[in-house]
């Protein structure tokens, strides 16, 4: 797709300055230059106000940061850092909407009162590109960190390396990297009409591409071929790349992929997905437009709905 990178998190050309992780000296400078920045996290959650905040690296918040700044790249107005604050507790607990996404918004006496930690996802279609891909950076590393704290070789406790992009392990010299798993999500199309699948406990009426990871020896368009006939009972022949999505849910990269259905009948596995059905262009549009209340199509800001939108608006060359 020529325009693939429009996608949230993509297209956003970050300098990562890869370069500078190592330089200890070099990181230290940065962290004192008053044009440098931080992101902040709290459990996940992204400090935001109109956009995504950038604060001061001597902002009274950061008194409440938990282990070492990350180092995320730099931008015209300077370097940039992300800290996490997961371990500050506010007051009152967090609500879950209908046990699919936390609505809650959590306001630190630190900051400014319009200034809150909210829900990625909530976010995927009002924030900028750039804030989109410092966002899931940041909350993709932090998770790894929170998760990976010991080395899978012998078990000892690993340290926190090259700014944030390594853990070393000091027992066994072992090297960990941020683990990042392949998944394909697939725009199932036959004719007129696309396929589409829902999970156990989504909300009524949603419905989205399937999708599913990619296993070991595996191409992806042998992946896309399994996934559907095992979720769905679907035969796909025809398969191709359309866009990819960094997916920080914990720690997924979509590849979206266009199927070829070469059968209609559907039989799914109920341990997999709860339905799956046909969808015809003028019923996706009517859902799209808020005209069809038994569809709900993929939220906006996933790689789903923009395959989606673009298949419907004929424009995945």
């Amino acid at each position: 797709m020529r325009h693939a990178e429009e996608v949230t998190f993509g297209g956003s050309g970050l300098d990562r300055a890869a370069e500078l992780r190592g330089d200890i000296p070099a990181l230290a400078a940065l962290m004192q230059q008053e044009s440098s920045r931080t992101v902040v996290l709290w459990r996940g959650k992204v400090l935001v106000e109109e956009g995504l905040c950038r604060l001061p690296l001597d902002h009274p918040v950061l008194t409440d940061a938990r282990g070492a700044p990350l180092f995320l790249g730099r931008e015209e107005g300077g370097a940039v850092f992300a800290h996490d604050l997961s371990g500050w507790e506010p007051e009152g607990a967090a609500s879950i909407e209908g046990g699919f996404l936390d609505g809650s918004e959590q306001q630190h006496p630190a900051c400014a009162p319009e200034q809150r930690f909210v829900e990625l996802r909530t976010l995927l279609n009002r924030l900028s590109p750039r804030d989109a891909e410092l966002a899931a950076t940041a909350r993709a590393l932090f998770n790894w960190h929170a998760t990976h704290g010991f080395c899978a070789r012998c078990g000892a406790a690993s340290d926190v390396f090259l700014a944030g992009w390594q853990r070393v392990c000091p027992a066994c010299g072992a090297h960990h990297f941020p683990r990042t798993d392949p998944v394909v999500i697939m725009l199932v199309t036959r004719g007129n009409a696309c396929l589409l699948g829902r999970s156990h406990g989504w909300p009524e009426g949603m419905y989205s591409c399937l999708a599913g990871f990619v296993e070991p020896g595996e191409t992806l368009e042998a992946a896309v071929r399994r996934e559907v006939q095992e979720e769905a009972g679907v035969k796909i022949g025809a398969v191709r790349y359309l866009a990819s999505q960094p997916w920080p849910f914990p720690a997924s990269l979509m590849i979206g992929c266009q199927g070829i259905a070469e059968s209609a009948e559907i039989e799914i596995d109920p341990v997999e997905i709860e339905a799956a059905r046909w969808v015809s262009r003028e019923e996706l549009a009517d859902a799209f437009g808020g005209g069809n209340p038994g569809l709900m199509p993929a939220r906006k800001g996933s790689i789903a709905h923009f395959l989606l939108r673009n298949w419907l608006a004929d424009r995945l060359d």
